[in-house]
């Protein structure tokens, strides 16, 4: 109880009736009577040590009825709820016309007066009926006086009891002698032999009011008592007390007494505690308060041991980067709100959604599911799926993007003049490759096309967006640093004119930029001069035919050639680090570890090939494929080849060791897409689901149809092309339930995810300095290197003065003249298969590989223009 709450005694009302000629009943309500208040402590208590003090009581001990002798009721309240709480409201009787008025009401007979006013009425109508009384004698039966009562003095009403009288003793317990009696309180009763009722007291005192006056004395003295007699007189007390009285002290001590031990445990007995708990378990126990879901939600080690021991944990990459875009994206979204409870931990999310990616898409047989036509007759040769949308291109020269819950086109881009053969989007832009040799630049949010490279003279095949991420540098003293590259996102593009191009991601808001000749059909943009695109960066040559696949992460390139090569490039100096040769026929496609340290690429030799990019070997060949192995994908546990014999098979990319072999098919595999759970591979008219942890075909997706192009897979979201007979159609899946399953989050292929915001804060003049300073240190030669670079340049008929002629004065132009003299260098040495940098394998062994020489213009669906040999970079 608060100190400034006052316990109140509240009297019911009294009825009085007299019978004279008719009958008059007055109704008197009473003011409540103040109570002595409870003494406050003389210094702050403990609450941890009197843990009773401020609990919550129930409300049948806040208040409860009293009866007093004579029939008289009251209300004891505590002061913690107001008088007009304590009324109860009577339902009303009413109906058309007519409504039942209560007792009082629509009268003024009743009225409320205090008891000292009570009281003195009782005193006068009790001298007025005994005026005419002999003391001790009865009144004869049906004799009556009719004399009119006479003036009186005002009599002073008697006091009523308190615990501060002097004759009060120390001790709080009632005394025969010190406390007044009940009948010295209130006047006596009239003698009887009236033959009317007499007027009646309000109150007749009892032991109830008495203990509540005293009351607070008895707190003071107990309060005084050592606490071995107080525990010995509430023992005595609660031994004489009946089963609801302590059953109603049980419910207030277990409430009071309880402890949360996850609140007072350090955080690693938590999570020790917590771990022997099921993942059921774990939610049910969420949700037994705010400070329990509190601590499960953000206990990271909780649910990373909890991703280990249900086999769902894959090494530690991909589960960071997860955890880095979730943080990412509240912090662009202002989460947590202040005063809200915390958000739970990125581990805990991505738990939940690998649990329901494993299960959801075996356990739920009839996935929501839409169809709908897409591009006509044409072929979709790229799907994506990107924050909620379906992007698909085509050799029909569109791109169109698709809502996944309706199937509703919401906007198709125009403005490519060849089928478009390479897609790449991040956040709301995308990058197209066409076989119009340009480069095209889209905002999604407007479907409006900002930016047209050019300087490709061929088809643009493949192309990837490079975003800025911490990565492993290992400098010439072998020690490790981690460092962000690149410092701002780049495109990279690979073309059947056998080079690679690097540029600038355009930011939005960025200058537009468009090719010569973009708005001209009548002219050519591969005579577009890249020098004068802001966003051109470098011009990679080397491969000596179409350059067909591309994987790049962080500073390294993986390119793979239709000259059997595969070549591993420095993105941000431009340097070509090796050419791995093994492969006997063309490279069809790449993928690049950066975890491990490892490129595998797939041939039509019908060979995977697993290189070191440490040192350039090759660690494993992979064989077992009898046709063109046209398709790679990697996760951090499998490495999964598609091959055009019909089959797909599945890997160890640590080992080499072949998992599984995936045979059901009967064509050649034309896509698929896997993860750490399952496959999904298109072939012959069909559209099959694999379990890759132990090989068996769980289900068909999609048959009949004459051949799937495309298939795509992101958390619960599932997109298929598909070739109906003259039409082309989109499926799509929807794997998750409905109203359950919003923070299915998925993982996107690679790991590579649209959250990570630093790169808008980068200052670009600081990026462009620390990438021209990493490049100056790359290319430092020594002597020999100088001499070779020297020889080089007279060969191309340049002697030492005409370099220094045209030499700028200024730090970037210095870097260019010093890449000029030297990329030649580079370049013819990779040509002549010589150096270093070239490395193979030849039968079982691996060695230097000889030149092999240029294929004919007939392998090549586009001959590529002759353009300078010097690579170009621009700021």
């Amino acid at each position: 109880m608060a100190s400034n709450q006052r316990p109140s005694l509240y009297l019911a009302p009294s009825v009085n009736t007299t019978t004279v000629v008719t009958t008059t009943t007055t109704t008197t309500t009473y003011a409540p009577i103040p109570l002595p208040p409870l003494p406050t402590p003389s210094s702050p208590k403990d609450t941890k040590a009197y843990p009773l003090l401020n609990a919550k009581l129930p409300r049948s001990l806040c208040q409860f009825p009293l009866i007093f002798p004579g029939g008289s009721r009251a209300t004891f309240s505590d002061g913690t709820e107001t008088g007009e709480e304590l009324e109860k409201e009577e339902e009303i009787a009413e109906g058309t016309g007519w409504k039942m008025l209560k007792p009082d009401e629509g009268s003024d007979s009743s009225k409320e007066v205090d008891l000292a006013e009570a009281v003195e009425r009782y005193g006068r109508k009790r001298s007025y009926s005994n005026e005419n009384m002999m003391e001790g004698i009865e009144a004869t039966q049906g004799f009556s006086t009719h004399a009119p009562p006479r003036k009186k003095a005002k009599p002073a009403p008697p006091p009523i009891a308190t615990t501060l009288t002097p004759a009060a003793p120390p001790s709080p317990l009632p005394s025969p002698h010190g406390s007044p009696s009940p009948e010295n309180i209130w006047p006596s009763a009239p003698p009887s032999g009236h033959s009317s009722p007499q007027p009646q007291a309000p109150l007749h005192a009892d032991l109830s009011l008495t203990t509540l006056l005293t009351l607070p004395s008895l707190l003071s003295h107990f309060t005084s008592l050592p606490p071995q007699l107080q525990s010995h007189v509430l023992l005595t007390f609660l031994r004489q007390s009946p089963l609801p009285v302590i059953r109603t002290l049980h419910s207030v001590l277990t409430s009071t007494l309880a402890r949360d031990f996850l609140t007072l445990l350090p955080p690693e007995l938590v999570s020790l505690v917590l771990s022997y708990l099921s993942f059921p378990d774990l939610a049910r126990a969420s949700r037994v308060s705010k400070s329990w879901r509190a601590i499960i939600d953000s206990d990271p080690v909780l649910w990373r041991e909890l991703l280990k021991t249900t086999k769902i944990w894959f090494g530690g990459p991909s589960e960071n980067a997860f955890a880095d875009a979730i943080l990412a994206r509240r912090k662009r979204q202002g989460m947590p709100l202040p005063g809200s409870l915390p958000l739970p931990h990125p581990y805990k999310i991505l738990f939940k959604s690998r649990h329901l990616t494993r299960t959801r898409w075996v356990n739920n047989p009839n996935p929501k599911r839409i169809t709908f036509p897409a591009h006509g007759r044409s072929v979709v040769t790229c799907l994506i799926f990107t924050h909620g949308r379906i992007i698909s291109a085509s050799d029909d020269h569109s791109i169109h993007v698709y809502c996944p819950t309706t199937g509703n086109l919401i906007r198709s881009l125009e403005g490519h003049e060849g089928g478009v053969w390479a897609l790449a989007a991040t956040k709301n832009t995308l990058v197209s490759g066409s076989t119009d040799r340009t480069v095209r630049i889209w905002d999604l949010n407007t479907g409006r096309c900002t930016h047209v490279f050019g300087g490709h003279t061929s088809t643009v095949r493949c192309l990837a967006i490079v975003k800025p991420e911490w990565i492993d540098v290992e400098n010439e003293a072998g020690a490790v640093t981690r460092e962000k590259w690149p410092k701002r996102p780049l495109i990279v593009t690979g073309s059947r004119d056998h080079s690679l191009r690097v540029w600038t991601l355009p930011r939005s808001g960025d200058d537009e930029y468009r090719c010569y000749g973009a708005d001209d059909t009548e002219v050519d943009p591969s005579e577009e001069e890249v020098d004068d695109n802001p966003y051109h960066r470098l011009h990679l040559e080397g491969h000596d035919h179409a350059v067909r696949a591309l994987a790049a992460r962080g500073r390294i390139l993986v390119s793979g050639s239709y000259d059997c090569t595969v070549r591993i490039w420095d993105i941000i100096t431009g340097a070509c680090k090796w050419v791995l040769v093994g492969h006997t026929q063309k490279v069809y496609s790449v993928v690049l570890d950066n975890n491990r340290n490892l490129a595998c690429s797939g041939s039509m030799d019908g060979t995977v090939r697993v290189w070191n990019l440490r040192d350039g070997t090759c660690q494993h060949t992979l064989t077992g494929h009898t046709s063109l192995v046209g398709l790679l994908g990697l996760s951090p546990s499998y490495l999964v080849s598609a091959a055009a014999d019909s089959t797909l098979r599945v890997w160890d990319p640590e080992t080499g060791e072949l998992r599984h072999t995936l045979a059901a098919h009967n064509g050649a595999i034309t896509c698929f897409q896997h993860d750490e759970f399952k496959v999904l591979s298109g072939s012959d008219g069909t559209l099959k689901m694999w379990d890759i942890r132990d090989g068996t075909q769980v289900r068909d997706l999609l048959t009949g149809i004459v051949g799937v192009w495309q298939v795509i897979f992101e958390g619960r979201w599932c997109v298929a092309a598909s070739n109906r007979v003259e039409s082309t159609v989109l499926d799509v899946w929807d794997f998750g339930l409905e109203g359950g399953d919003e923070e299915w989050e998925g993982e996107p292929p690679g790991g590579i995810y649209d959250e990570d915001t630093d790169d808008e804060d980068e200052d670009e003049d600081e990026a462009e300095q620390a990438e021209v300073d990493a490049m100056d240190q790359d290319l430092e030669m020594g002597p020999s290197d100088s001499d070779e670079a020297r020889t080089e340049d007279q060969s191309l008929g340049m002697e030492d003065e005409d370099i220094r002629s045209v030499r700028p004065q200024t730090r970037h132009s210095r870097f260019l003249s010093r890449l000029s003299s030297t990329s030649t260098t580079v370049q013819e040495t990779s040509r002549a298969v010589r150096g270093p940098y070239i490395f193979g394998t030849h039968g079982e062994g691996s060695g230097a590989g000889p030149s092999r020489p240029l294929p004919s213009n007939d392998e090549t669906p586009t001959r590529p223009r002759i353009r300078n040999a010097l690579p170009h970079r621009r700021r």
